[in-house]
């Protein structure tokens, strides 16, 4: 699910570190911003609409302010009449440059906010770009418990008390740190990276039956939690089954696909005893181990391989000796 943002709180949340200033009115603060992307406003300035983007956030420079020089105040009305009919949800211009007053006036008619700033085009650009694909990135909640384990953030999922918690706050007591507990908000950054977070609401706090909720923040100090991790293996608990069909070797590694990016997936039996704490330092361990290259599963597979084909190869000699009677 991708979420909307709206004028008002992009305006809340970046006013300050974009030195924006309302130029109109809030008119228009409840309008959407759906796309993670900005338009610098060109060919439609020469009155070339056919590719223009109406969900864009279009971005006013000196490039666009000396081209409007050039054109009579009829002119100007005209193509900002068009860009407002259209509904463009805000409109910034940079380096403060000052425009006709029917600007405000038309945007003040269509209900769209006009802010100006200080800040450099480009500096602005890249701001926004930024901040936008954060906002408006893919994302989901993940019934799991997220912890960074020497690094690697782990994706603990399983049923309801199979004890996820249990195991984050033995990770911890041992030095690692928790992200998030009971439910992940995962967030797609691009192809490839998954970045998982907690809920405000529930912040760093566990739940371990028997007890209830405890407070990591307070209880272990910084060390314990951190606010983000990019999501790198998702450990999933099973309880144990008679027969059940369990990896071994590992050497084909299985994926699950989280908001379309393949993570590595691990099913872990379990059953009482069996040390899942220790068990998971050696799955976040080997990680960081393919990720310098180096799988011990296929290592172990091909030195196997290896050493039966030598072996092959020493029976078909003997073989020829024991029939050589010279």
């Amino acid at each position: 699910m991708t979420e909307y943002l709206t004028v008002e709180k992009l305006f809340n949340e970046n006013g300050k570190n974009l030195q924006l200033e309302i130029i109109n009115s809030k008119i228009g603060f409840e309008r959407k911003i759906n796309v993670p992307k900005v338009d610098r406003p060109g060919l439609e300035l020469t009155g070339f609409w056919k590719y223009f983007k109406k969900e864009r956030m279009p971005i006013f420079g000196i490039k666009e302010k000396t081209y409007l020089d050039t054109l009579s105040l009829e002119r100007i009305e005209i193509i900002f009449e068009k860009f407002f009919q259209e509904g463009i949800p805000c409109a910034i211009f940079a380096h403060k440059i000052k425009l006709p007053d029917i600007v405000a006036e038309l945007a003040n008619k269509y209900k769209i906010t006009l802010f100006e700033t200080q800040m450099l085009t480009s500096d602005l650009i890249h701001f926004l770009l930024d901040y936008l694909r954060w906002q408006l990135a893919p994302r989901l909640n993940v019934h799991g418990t997220l912890v960074d384990v020497y690094g690697v953030g782990l994706l603990i999922t399983g049923r309801s008390g199979i004890g996820k918690s249990e195991i984050a706050l033995d990770l911890i007591e041992r030095g690692h740190r928790l992200i998030s507990d009971d439910s992940v908000r995962i967030i797609k950054r691009s192809d490839n990276v998954l970045i998982g977070a907690g809920h405000e609401l529930l912040g760093h706090h566990l739940e371990i039956r028997g007890i209830g909720i405890i407070n990591i923040a307070k209880m272990y100090g910084v060390r314990g939690i951190r606010k983000r991790k990019r999501i790198e293996v998702q450990v999933e608990l099973d309880d144990w089954k008679s027969g059940g069909k369990y990896e071994r070797v590992g050497s084909k590694e299985v994926y699950k696909n989280i908001l379309g990016v393949p993570v590595p997936n691990i099913q872990l039996p379990i059953f009482p005893g069996k040390n899942i704490t220790v068990i998971c330092e050696t799955i976040a361990l080997n990680q960081m181990l393919k990720t310098f290259g180096n799988n011990s599963a296929q290592e172990f597979e091909k030195m196997l391989e290896l050493q039966i084909q030598q072996k092959l190869k020493l029976k078909k000699i003997n073989n020829y000796l024991e029939t050589d009677f010279e």
